[in-house]
């Protein structure tokens, strides 16, 4: 059964929809189950001022897309690089802990998920490869 907070997660849909104003874009797909998403990147050399998305996939998947799009506006590129490379140890079992500014990902970065850990990468995979981080 889906978690409460996961379906919170991914019903705020503030920053749903292409705006085509960009200057940063990708689209990804997940290979193991489909799940696709695009999105638009408003960034200089310093920070991400904006960020908008469309996906076709699962509730993980649009949770963290959604949470991401809020939690990485106004954050200088290399926190982003850094704080995605530590969120990133915690899908290869290591005891990581969540940079704060994150923390929200808790909800989804769980042992009950673990499975899903793929589509919730998925939008911060996208990130990295829009920005070349």
């Amino acid at each position: 059964m889906i978690n409460k907070d996961i379906i919170r997660l991914a019903s705020n849909t503030s920053n749903v929809g292409l705006k085509n104003k960009y200057s940063h874009k990708i689209s990804l797909k997940n290979s193991t189950c489909g799940d696709k998403i695009t999105l638009e990147l408003i960034a200089d050399k310093k920070k991400v001022s904006s960020m908008k998305y469309v996906t076709v996939s699962c509730i993980y998947c649009e949770a963290s897309a959604s949470l991401l799009s809020r939690k990485i506006k106004n954050v200088k590129l290399e926190d982003i690089k850094k704080d995605f490379i530590t969120l990133k140890k915690i899908s290869l079992k290591k005891n990581v802990q969540i940079p704060k500014r994150f923390s929200d990902f808790k909800k989804l970065l769980n042992s009950d998920n673990f499975n899903r850990f793929k589509c919730i990468f998925l939008p911060i995979d996208a990130v990295l490869k829009a920005l070349k981080l």
